[in-house]
């Protein structure tokens, strides 16, 4: 678990201090393959979006005037800040990541806001998202993009977020889920764990832990999106996001060679999930 974190705080901690943003059109292609709109993108700090994305979850996530969001796993800010104009202010919007850099970009991005103008209903913390720094039933929604997965105890988080969480909360997460059991060599490998694919278990196990948790109305969906648009948007595949983005491998030669014998999207999808903690 250590040699895991330790890995995916080194590799998202370099993306945080690439530099990159949304004003790269490889960067943009990849957030909207996965369900951002132009206009969204436009309202938001240019370097909160960084290429990480798997889903858009504040699109299901049904945020109203005057809530409390979580996001699990919040690097730069993108969905926290989408978040925030949802929940108006006199709502609140709570970013949640393990990596210093990615808090340390997040929070300039805050105090820059958009037109000069900072937000001032959104806050981020540096935790780990199986240990979070709020208090019980403190919340009213928890999204997540691409983080879960990363996570070597998921039941631990998905007991956080029902410990979070308010009667009658809920998560809309975005993430990666199997399909099948990855090949061994692939399911092994750090790297492809730092990659979003490793790391991540079968669907039906997803929805299990989140009943154990003791969720309700589980939904999990596959979006059918495509996993190689990673290394196929153009101008993603020389920069250092290509690295680390859910699913790429253009940079990491290991990672590149073993993707090069497997189709990821016959192994994994980009899956919606929605689950409501009972009132």
């Amino acid at each position: 678990m250590k040699e895991i974190e330790r890995a995916v705080k080194s590799r998202y901690g370099a993306i945080a201090e690439s530099g990159l943003s949304n004003e790269n059109r490889g960067i943009n292609r990849v957030a909207q393959a996965f369900g951002y709109t132009a206009e969204e993108l436009a309202a938001i700090p240019s370097e909160a979006n960084l290429g990480l994305s798997c889903g858009n979850p504040t699109a299901y996530a049904n945020l109203h005037e005057g809530e409390t969001v979580v996001d699990l796993g919040c690097g730069g800010g993108l969905d926290v800040f989408l978040a925030s104009a949802k929940v108006g202010q006199t709502g609140r919007a709570i970013g949640i990541d393990m990596t210093p850099e990615m808090i340390e970009r997040a929070r300039h991005n805050a105090e820059r806001g958009i037109d000069g103008k900072p937000y001032a209903n959104v806050e981020f913390h540096l935790a780990t998202i199986d240990k979070l720094p709020l208090e019980d039933a403190s919340v009213d929604c928890v999204i997540s993009n691409c983080v879960i997965n990363l996570a070597p105890d998921k039941r631990a988080v998905f007991r956080e977020i029902a410990r979070v969480l308010k009667p009658g909360g809920r998560m809309a997460v975005s993430d990666i889920a199997l399909k099948q059991k990855l090949p061994a060599e692939v399911g092994a490998d750090v790297i492809a764990y730092v990659g979003c694919i490793a790391g991540a278990i079968e669907i039906e196990d997803y929805r299990q832990g989140l009943a154990e948790a003791g969720f309700e109305h589980v939904e999990i969906i596959d979006t059918g999106s495509d996993l190689n648009v990673y290394s196929k948007a153009e101008s993603v595949s020389s920069l250092p996001v290509a690295e680390s983005s859910c699913c790429s491998s253009s940079k990491d030669t290991r990672l590149s060679d073993l993707l090069s014998r497997y189709n990821v999207n016959d192994y994994a999808a980009s899956v919606r999930v929605y689950a409501v903690k009972p009132d």
